[in-house]
């Protein structure tokens, strides 16, 4: 695996971090400890995954995400609670991805995934606060569902081809950066003050 395929792989691995930190580590770590993922030597980093105290607390982690993400408005206070753990993790994978004993490589790929999944993260948030603002669950449930089969998805594609997973980790930015816009302006119009209502005088 070039340089490129590994810097592709560390920006697709982050962003799905921001969205599903959980899910991320736990297939990875699975994906490892059976052999289904054979480690180049740049990668001999990422083996703590595949440690079973990790894959279990990232299994449990899993479970826990699945449930309160699909309900309403505990998901979103969910977000909140991982608005630095998902960016950190993000930026951890990316570190143990890249893993160059060039110092100036190290910083960059762990700030780069710490930003690359506090956009995702972010946008997800965003989608949330919008999805939230519709009284029945349904919604919610179908696009927490989404989230699950795309990040699991996009997961095995950087596995099979990091550079196409990250081309298609560039539309997810885009799109969540769009998601961010709307989110905030959708907040604005909710918080905003509202006039005084026009009282209906009756003529004499």
């Amino acid at each position: 695996m070039g340089p490129v395929e590994l810097i592709s792989l560390a920006a697709s691995t982050s962003l799905l971090a921001g969205w599903r930190l959980y899910l991320v580590t736990l297939v990875t770590g699975i994906a490892m400890h059976f052999g289904w993922i054979a480690l180049p030597e740049k990668l001999h980093a990422l083996a703590i995954l595949a440690n079973p105290w990790v894959i279990g607390a990232a299994a449990i982690g899993t479970i826990a995400e699945f449930f309160a993400d699909k309900v309403q408005f505990v998901d979103s206070a969910w977000d909140t609670v991982h608005s630095v753990i998902r960016p950190l993790g993000g930026a951890l994978l990316a570190l143990a991805i890249v893993d160059s004993g060039n110092p100036t490589w190290q910083v960059l790929s762990f700030l780069l995934g710490g930003g690359a999944a506090l956009i995702a993260h972010t946008g997800k948030a965003g989608a949330r606060a919008l999805v939230n603002a519709s009284p029945e669950p349904y919604s919610n449930i179908a696009v927490s569902t989404g989230e699950d089969v795309v990040t699991t998805g996009l997961m095995a594609m950087a596995i099979a081809s990091p550079v196409l997973a990250a081309i298609v980790s560039g539309f997810i930015v885009l799109g969540s950066a769009w998601l961010v816009f709307k989110a905030r302006r959708f907040l604005k119009r909710m918080l905003a003050p509202r006039g005084p209502e026009m009282k209906n005088v009756t003529p004499s």
